[in-house]
C-alpha cells in the first residue's frame, strides 16, 4: 500500500529534475506564434508504400487488353525515398501470377492479354517505385455488341465511391466492379438514385456484398432494381468492412462501351475535362448527396473563354435526387471542358457529376464517360498513350477566376525504348487547351506515359483521350489526370521541453 505514494513521488522528482536540466541547457522557449508556424511546416516527403487495384477488363473472348505502369521521375530522383524499391500487380486470384513488375522510376513496363479470361488486378509498390506509382488498362473489342474501347486507370482502394451516369434501362449493361486488395474480406452496399431519389430494391439485393480476400465481384446494376427502367441513374458504392476499388464498366446496344470511373469527392464546383471536339452527343448527370438543394451554373470552357451552352444555363438539383440534361453537340467542332459552379446568390451545395459523351452516328457511334476530376495538383500522370499520329489528345483547363497556369508535360520513354521528351504550355483561365500532338519519345515504341505538372497557377485540370479508330468507327476513351499524391506532408520536429512544465 505505501509503494503507489513511493513511486509518485519518484516519477515527480524526476519530472523535476529532467525540467531543472531543460532550463540549464535547452534554447529558450519559443514564441507562440513562432510554435504555430513551425507546427503548420511540413516537408513533403514521399511516400513509401502504393496500393493500386485494376477491374477485370473484359468478358468478351475476342478482347485485346494492353497493360502500362510506370513510377513517374527518374531513378534516384525521389529525395529521402529508399534507395531501392518493389512494385508488382499480379491476378486477383488464388493462384495469383504477376502481370507487371517495373524496376526503375520512368521507364514503364508493358504487357498483353487477350480473351475472357483475364483477371482483376491488384499490387502494392514500396521505396522509389511507391511515389506516384501508376497503371493503365486499354481494351479494344472489335466486333460484337459490346464492340469498343475500353480504358481505366488503375486506382487506389477506397471506402465510397459515386458513379453519376449509370443506367438500368434495356439496352444497357451496367457492371460495378468491386476488388478487395487486402488480405481480410470486404463487405459493401451499392445504394442507386435516380431523379425522384433512391430508387427501392429487391430486399437486401445490394447489402452486404461479400469480396473475399485478393478478390473480384461484379454486380449487374439493372439486377438490384429490376422494376426501375431508368437511364439516368447515379450508383453509390460504400464499405461496411474493409476498402475496395470500384469501377463501372457499361456496354450499350448499338452505340459501344467503355469504364465510368467515379466522380471526384462531393463538391460546390466541378470541372469535367476534355470533351472531344467532334462529340455528337454530350449527356450530363447531377447527383446532390445531401437533403440541400444545389442550383448551379453551367459553362462550357473551350479554346477562346468560356460560354453557357443555349438552353442550359442553369441546372437544379434536387438534395437526394439525381437529374440529366441533354447537350447535345455542345463543343461544335472545338475541344471543351464542362464547369459547374454555384448560381449567383446560391450557396455551394456538394454535388458529383459526369457525362456520358457520343462520337460518330447510326452504326459508327462509340461511347466514352468523362467524371469530374480534381485538380492535377504538383504531378499526375496517365499511362498507355500511343505513337502514332493523332492517337493522343491531352486537354489542360483552368476555370475561370483562377490564374493563368505553366505547365510542364513529360512523355516518358516507351515501353519497348525511346528517350523522354518535355514540353511546356501556359492556360489562360476560363479556357481549354487541347493539344493533339503532345510530347512523345523520340523513337520511343510501344506505349508510354505522360505526367502532368502545374508549374504555376491554375488550379489545372486535365485528361487524355485515346483514339484508336478502327474500320471507321472513332473508337475513344477518355481518362483524366489525378493528383498522384507522391509525397506526404510530414511536420517538422522540434525540440520544445515546456511540455514539462506547462
Amino acid at each position: 500500500m505505501k509503494r503507489a505514494p513511493l513511486a509518485l513521488a519518484a516519477v515527480t522528482t524526476a519530472l523535476a529534475a529532467v525540467t531543472g536540466i531543460a532550463a540549464l541547457t535547452a534554447p529558450a522557449a519559443p514564441a507562440a506564434a513562432d510554435a504555430k508556424a513551425r507546427q503548420q511546416s511540413a516537408a513533403g516527403l514521399p511516400v513509401e508504400r502504393s496500393t493500386l487495384v485494376c477491374p477485370a477488363p473484359s468478358t468478351s473472348d475476342i478482347a485485346d487488353t494492353t497493360y502500362t505502369t510506370i513510377t513517374p521521375g527518374k531513378a534516384g530522383s525521389q529525395a529521402g525515398s529508399p534507395a531501392k524499391g518493389s512494385a508488382r500487380l499480379t491476378g486477383a486470384t488464388k493462384d495469383a501470377k504477376p502481370v507487371l513488375e517495373p524496376k526503375t522510376p520512368g521507364t514503364p513496363v508493358g504487357a498483353t492479354s487477350t480473351g475472357a479470361e483475364a483477371p482483376a488486378l491488384t499490387g502494392t509498390a514500396d521505396g522509389v517505385l511507391a511515389p506516384g506509382w501508376t497503371a493503365q488498362q486499354t481494351t479494344q473489342v472489335a466486333v460484337g455488341q459490346a464492340r469498343g474501347l475500353l480504358g481505366v486507370a488503375c486506382t487506389a482502394p477506397g471506402t465510397e465511391f459515386w458513379f453519376p451516369g449509370t443506367s438500368t434501362a434495356k439496352g444497357r449493361q451496367d457492371y460495378v466492379h468491386l476488388t478487395n486488395a487486402d488480405d481480410t474480406p470486404a463487405v459493401v452496399d451499392i445504394q442507386l438514385f435516380g431523379p425522384e431519389g433512391a430508387l427501392k430494391t429487391d430486399a437486401g439485393s445490394g447489402e452486404n456484398i461479400k469480396i473475399g480476400p485478393k478478390s473480384s465481384v461484379a454486380v449487374l446494376l439493372s439486377t438490384l432494381a429490376p422494376s426501375a427502367q431508368l437511364a439516368d441513374v447515379t450508383a453509390r458504392v460504400t464499405t461496411r468492412s474493409g476498402r475496395v476499388g470500384a469501377s463501372v464498366q457499361v456496354a450499350e446496344d448499338g452505340v459501344g462501351t467503355d469504364w465510368l470511373p467515379a466522380s471526384t469527392d462531393p463538391a460546390g464546383s466541378l470541372v469535367l475535362p476534355g470533351i472531344p471536339a467532334d462529340a455528337t452527343s454530350v449527356r450530363l448527370v447531377a447527383h446532390a448527396p445531401g437533403e440541400e438543394d444545389a442550383d448551379l451554373t453551367l459553362r462550357l470552357a473551350g479554346p477562346g473563354g468560356s460560354i453557357t451552352p443555349a438552353g442550359s444555363e442553369q441546372l437544379h438539383v434536387k438534395g437526394g435526387m439525381s437529374v440529366s440534361v441533354d447537350l447535345k453537340d455542345v463543343t461544335r467542332g472545338e475541344a471543351g471542358s464542362l464547369v459547374l459552379t454555384p448560381s449567383g446568390g446560391h450557396k455551394a451545395v456538394p454535388v458529383v457529376a459526369a457525362v456520358r459523351v457520343v462520337r460518330g452516328s447510326g452504326s459508327k457511334q462509340e461511347l466514352g464517360f468523362i467524371a469530374a476530376s480534381g485538380p492535377v495538383g504538383a504531378r499526375a500522370t496517365v499511362a498507355d498513350n500511343r505513337t502514332d499520329t493523332g492517337s493522343t489528345t491531352v486537354s489542360l483547363t483552368v476555370p475561370s477566376g483562377a490564374k493563368d497556369a505553366k505547365v510542364r508535360i513529360t512523355a516518358s520513354p516507351g515501353t519497348q525504348g525511346g528517350e523522354a521528351a518535355v514540353k511546356e504550355f501556359t492556360v489562360k483561365a476560363g479556357t481549354t487547351l487541347a493539344i493533339p500532338q503532345p510530347p512523345a519519345p523520340a523513337g520511343g515504341k510501344g506505349s508510354y506515359a505522360l505526367t502532368v505538372e502545374t508549374l504555376s497557377g491554375g488550379p489545372v485540370h486535365a485528361s487524355r483521350t485515346l483514339s484508336l479508330p478502327h474500320e471507321g468507327i472513332a473508337m475513344f476513351t477518355v481518362q483524366s489526370f489525378a493528383d498522384d499524391h507522391g509525397t506526404v506532408p510530414v511536420p517538422k520536429a522540434v525540440q520544445d521541453l515546456s511540455i514539462l512544465t506547462g
